[in-house]
Formats: structure tokens, sequence, C-alpha cells
């Protein structure tokens, strides 16, 4: 018997796994450790969520505050996100921005 934990996406019992096939052939938001973000069609992943993503754009952070992303993007084409770095993935389709319900308007 082993004593070490199982890589994510080893669990028989993982639905995201499943949940995560939908959504093949579609625009995806990736969000990584860091902070960078990307959008782009996930044409491909594995057991530990490394993802392939084609047409991929990534939004470009403002140079004078690094915690603050920018609407401008810059294409980076087809690429491979290591799924130890992969903090989010949300679909695109079917989602919108709010306002924050924490923050005060007197802020």
């Amino acid at each position: 018997m082993s004593v070490l934990p199982k890589a994510r996406g080893q669990n028989k019992d993982n639905k995201f796994m499943t949940d995560i096939k939908k959504f093949m052939n579609q625009k995806i938001r990736v969000k990584f450790d860091g902070g960078r973000e990307v959008v782009g069609n996930l044409i491909g992943h594995d057991a530990i969520f490394n993802l392939v993503l084609d047409k991929t754009q990534e939004y470009i952070r403002d140079p004078n505050d690094s915690f603050v992303i920018t609407e401008k993007t810059r294409n980076i084409g087809l690429i491979v996100a290591r799924g130890t770095s992969v903090a989010l993935i949300t679909p695109v389709d079917g989602t919108q921005e709010i306002s924050n319900p924490f923050i005060s308007e007197k802020d």
C-alpha cells in the first residue's frame, strides 16, 4: 500500500475531470499562479491538469500595478499550460464580470 498521495485527477471520484471534458474545443480563461491570465480554445488536457490551448491571448498587466489586469492582449497562439501553475479554469461563454460586493462605495 502506497503512503504517497495521488496526483490531482487520479482519483476516480474526481468529478472535475468529467466536467472539463465538456469545455473541449471551447474558449476558456485560465489564471496562473503569479497572476497571469490567458484565454484560448481548450484542445487537450491530462489527468494532472496540463492544458493545451490554441488561439491563446494573454491579458497584459498594468506596468504600474502588477495586480491590475488591463484589457490589452497579446496573441500567443498554441500553448501547453503546466498543471501545477494553473490556479483557475473557467469557461468564457456564459460568464460576466460583476462588481465586488465586499468593497464599500466609500473606499
